[in-house]
């Protein structure tokens, strides 16, 4: 009996010192790390292996012997990937880290629009087509210098796609024009904005392009141009 007694008595004790140890104690005999983890903006998202944990800050826990990815996200910011590792022979993860998020050049160089990606109808009431023709090249010449494609017969024009790139994006834009009614006489314009959400991509890549639904500040005025002079 007094040998039972004992037994269980080391049973307790052993429980008890074990639901004592500090968190930091417990941290050490697990091996696991953590990371006390802030961004400079309190709203963006913070996503840990592809899982959204929280926002503005968050405390990331990284395994013994492996390595979690935490992406900060917000719009119109810059998106920023950290991978923080716990193994053997490489840098020790921080006990805090804080996230300065820059600005997104492509977001501040654009502006939201519903005129992107639409035919958009210009009706000319006052005008022959020869000058309307006319006037319509004037304007998109004034936008983008390469025409790739005209033809005045059908009244069809399209632009040569018309490419810049940022930190952390590839925006590529272009206009087509066609006429779709010779009595009376309708144009229809198309802004076509594009992007690929990486830098330097190419402008042949077309399986990397996806619509976006702002428009770089240098064509925000080209519908508005459109509808004030063809009549």
């Amino acid at each position: 009996m007094k040998k039972l007694l004992f037994i269980l008595s080391i049973i307790i004790s052993s429980s008890v010192m074990a639901t004592s140890l500090s968190s930091t104690e417990s941290e050490a005999l697990s091996g696991k790390k953590k990371i006390q983890l802030g961004a400079s903006e309190s709203s963006a998202d913070i996503f840990i292996n592809g899982k959204l944990v929280g926002k503005g800050s968050t405390e990331v826990t990284v395994p013994k012997d492996d390595c979690v990815t935490v992406i900060v996200k917000k719009i119109g910011f810059l998106t920023e990937k950290i991978e923080f590792c716990n193994k053997k022979d490489m840098t020790k993860p921080p006990k805090t880290y804080f996230v300065e998020m820059r600005r997104d050049d492509a977001y501040d160089a654009s502006i939201q629009t519903d005129i992107a990606n639409i035919d958009l109808e210009m009706k000319c009431n006052t005008m022959d087509k020869d000058t309307a023709w006319k006037l319509i090249n004037q304007i998109v010449l004034t936008y983008i210098d390469v025409i790739e494609m005209t033809d005045k017969e059908t009244g069809y024009l399209r632009t040569a796609w018309s490419l810049k790139t940022f930190t952390q994006n590839t925006i590529r834009t272009r206009m087509i024009v066609k006429e779709s009614s010779t009595d009376p006489l309708i144009f229809k314009i198309k802004l076509i904005s594009e992007a690929s959400g990486m830098p330097l991509t190419s402008v042949k890549s077309d399986e990397l392009y996806k619509e976006w639904d702002r428009v770089l500040r240098t064509y925000s005025d080209v519908v508005s141009e459109f509808q004030a002079r063809l009549k």
